[in-house]
Order: structure tokens, then C-alpha cells, then sequence
């Protein structure tokens, strides 16, 4: 059907892939779901249907690449997860300080779910998170491990196990992230003070100097 100037354009029919482009296709499915978990929140929520309409293509063109709901929610959450990786890490690579470095990735950290609150519940609080493996999710915890380890070997930190000083750091950061995200009213303080607290008592860094604040 040809789209007349009122039809939305998310509802005009998708043409073909030419030979050879299916993959162009599924980024675009996925790329769809991404923003729909977003706006939903829920994976539950989500239909093929509707990511379908948002890229004006037949449901059974979604259907073709991925065989249920399940299946697409998990390879949205996975190329959303990986853009997160690229971004914490080259926020990492701007300074040569371990300190540092472990303050950008968290601080990153917070702000992607700040932004991206329907993307985080459904990547750690959905039905589909409680049923399914998501072993991809362990990069974020073995590099925040591995600068942490630097931490203690530049001295910067006081020596303990990097791998349990990671997990009660990311206990207490996703724990503020999500209070804030299901109880937006409470007044909550700056997430990046709260964060800097955080890394003094759970890894015992050295707090940021005020100049180096004040220039943020």
C-alpha cells in the first residue's frame, strides 16, 4: 500500500530487502524492540506486533528472525547492553587514574539508567531476566572487577578481594538506581554525590578533590 502525506511513518509499509540485506532488516527490528522496552518498561508488554507497526513491516517478517518474544527481548537487551559496554569504556579511557577510571565507568553506569529506565527494569527486573541466562551480563562485572584490582595495586585502595568489593559496590549502586526509578517522589540527593560515597566506604578510594568537582 502506498502511504498517502498523512500516514504516520512508522506505519508505511517497509519494501524488501534487496538480496542480501536481511540483517539489515533484523538491526532494524531490533533497534524497534529497544525503543519499545524503553517507553514500556515491561517485557511483558511488548508484542511483536507492535514492533512490527514501528518499522512498517509485516509481523511475519519479525517472525522470520526471531522465533518468539523471548527470543527478541533478549537480542534487544543484548545489543542494548553492548552499546552500554562502549560507552562505560571509553569514559574509562579518557584518564590514565585507576581512581578515575573506576568513578567514570560508574558514574556512566548510573546515568545510562537514568536515561534509560524502561531498558534497565527489563534488563534487571523483568520476568524474562528471572527465567533466562544473560551471561553477556558479566562483562560489566569483571572489568569493574579489573580496574578495582588496579585500584588496590597502585596502592590506591586498600588491599582486599576485588571481586567482593565489586559486587556489594554494584549491590549498592543498582539499589539506588532502582529506588529512584520506582520511587521517583522520595527526595533523592545527586546520584553522583551518592555514587562518590560509595566508592570512599565500599572501596575506600580517596574522595574526589573539590576543584576536580567544581569543573564537572
Amino acid at each position: 500500500m502506498k502511504a498517502d502525506s498523512t500516514t504516520p511513518p512508522s506505519m508505511t509499509q517497509r519494501g524488501r530487502n534487496p538480496r542480501g540485506q536481511g540483517g539489515r532488516l533484523r538491526e532494524e527490528i531490533v533497534a524497534a524492540a529497544i525503543g519499545l522496552l524503553d517507553t514500556l518498561g515491561d517485557d511483558q508488554a511488548l508484542s511483536m506486533r507492535a514492533v512490527s507497526r514501528e518499522i512498517g513491516s509485516a509481523a511475519t517478517s519479525v517472525y522470520l528472525h526471531f522465533a518468539d518474544r523471548d527470543a527478541l527481548v533478549l537480542a534487544a537487551l543484548q545489543q542494548y547492553h553492548a552499546d552500554l559496554v562502549r560507552a562505560i569504556d571509553a569514559a574509562e579511557a579518557a584518564s590514565d587514574d585507576p581512581v578515575d577510571k573506576l568513578r567514570a565507568r560508574i558514574r556512566v553506569l548510573g546515568a545510562w539508567a537514568q536515561r534509560h529506565p524502561g531498558l534497565y527494569k527489563v534488563l534487571h527486573e523483568s520476568t524474562l531476566n528471572q527465567r533466562t541466562a544473560m551471561p553477556f551480563k558479566q562483562q560489566l562485572t569483571e572489568r569493574t572487577v579489573a580496574v578495582i584490582q588496579r585500584c588496590m595495586d597502585a596502592g590506591l585502595a586498600p588491599d582486599d578481594d576485588a571481586h567482593s568489593v565489586a559486587l556489594d559496590l554494584r549491590a549498592a549502586v543498582h539499589g539506588a538506581v532502582s529506588m529512584r526509578l520506582n520511587q521517583p517522589d522520595q527526595p533523592w540527593p545527586p546520584l553522583d554525590d551518592q555514587i562518590e560515597r560509595f566508592l570512599g566506604k565500599l572501596v575506600g578510594v580517596a574522595p574526589m578533590r573539590k576543584s576536580a568537582k567544581r569543573a564537572r
